[in-house]
Order: structure tokens, then C-alpha cells, then sequence
């Protein structure tokens, strides 16, 4: 499905029902990644048995070659286009909205604004490796707290970016072994979303 925003089109990969959905889960990748990520992917699968309608999308920027997001002004503006395009598929259902990495911080900043109930932040990248940590993202996280929406962090012991604390989001999961990337332990991902959701719909 392409979706039009001012910053170019979108594309969002639809897995349910929105006839049948009880609630809309729209996820997406990170900075350079797709939304074939294994942490996306396992997400899907908590919210599709739950009976969520699952939509991945595919940013304008990298939908148009970019390699950056770019301004975090104009990538939060298209996201809320993309977000009300989808709900007009199913209308009236609560929205969860996600994404891993440098998507986490869109789902976390743009929650309010959209009407989001829960963010779900895959691999939250609190802070770039090496920088001091005055440079922290966690007022984006704290962002969606505050406008409503309940959060779920999950993270690998082993993240360069760091790990929120928890009582920086609802519940935070860290998955030893695992660095940022979350490429194994699918079925932890699964549960700790499966669990979750129901907290928030």
C-alpha cells in the first residue's frame, strides 16, 4: 500500500483484517534498516493472534533513496500522515504504533500527537556510542509517557546505544546477549509484546 505525504510516498505492509481488527499496530524500521527486521517481524506476530492489524512502513525518506532520516521535524510530520491514512482503514480500534531504533524515537515523539495508547521501542537508542551522555534521547521516551501512551522498551544487555531505565518506560526488557541489532530470541520478543498489548488495549 503507498500511502502519499508531503515528504514523498510511503509504503506500508498490511498483515490482518481491518474489518475484523481490535486494534491497529503501525511499526517501522530504523535509520537505514526495513521493515523485514527480525524485532519487527516478531512484533508482528505478538499482535496478529491478538487480532491487530498490522501495518510496516517503509518511510518516505528511504522509500526515496535516502540513506538519513533528515530533519526529525519533517520525518514526525509524514508519520502522522501515514498514521491517519492507516487509520482510515480501520476506523474507531485503538492505535499501537512502534518501531526499532531510530523508529522507536518517531513512535515515542509523535504518540500524543497521533493519539497513540501504547509505543512499543525496539532497540531504543539512548545514546550514540562514544558521545557523552548529556547527548541522551530519553526525553523522547519520557515524550510518550507523558502524552498518554503506555510504553514497552525492549533492549540487549549488549547495546552500544545504552539502556532506557525502567522507570524511564512501563516495562523494559532487556534480552541478555543480544546488542542492538535484536537478531535472536525471537520468542522473547514475542512474549514480551504478546504480554503487553493486552495492557494497553
Amino acid at each position: 500500500m503507498q500511502i502519499t505525504t508531503e515528504g514523498g510516498p510511503a509504503l506500508a505492509e498490511l498483515d490482518g483484517d481491518g474489518a475484523a481488527a481490535r486494534f491497529l499496530l503501525v511499526l517501522t524500521h530504523g535509520a537505514g534498516g526495513s521493515v523485514g527486521a527480525p524485532d519487527l517481524l516478531a512484533a508482528r506476530d505478538a499482535a496478529r493472534p491478538l487480532g491487530g492489524l498490522v501495518a510496516r512502513v517503509t518511510q518516505p525518506y528511504l522509500v526515496r533513496g535516502a540513506r538519513a532520516p533528515g530533519s526529525p521535524v519533517r520525518q514526525d510530520a509524514a508519520w502522522a500522515e501515514v498514521v491517519t491514512a492507516l487509520r482510515e482503514r480501520a476506523p474507531g480500534i485503538p492505535l499501537v504504533q512502534g518501531g526499532r531504533s531510530n523508529g522507536a524515537r518517531v513512535a515515542c515523539r509523535t504518540a500524543a500527537a497521533v493519539g497513540a495508547r501504547g509505543v512499543i521501542a525496539l532497540a531504543f537508542p539512548l545514546c550514540p556510542p562514544g558521545r557523552s551522555p548529556a547527548v541522551s534521547r530519553i526525553a523522547g521516551l519520557r515524550a510518550a509517557r507523558e502524552g498518554g501512551a503506555r510504553v514497552l522498551v525492549v533492549n540487549g544487555d549488549r547495546d552500544p546505544f545504552g539502556i532506557p531505565a525502567a522507570q524511564d518506560a512501563d516495562r523494559v526488557v532487556v534480552i541478555p546477549g543480544e546488542t542492538h541489532a535484536l537478531k535472536g530470541h525471537r520468542a522473547v520478543i514475542v512474549a514480551a509484546v504478546a504480554e503487553w498489548l493486552p495492557t494497553v488495549l
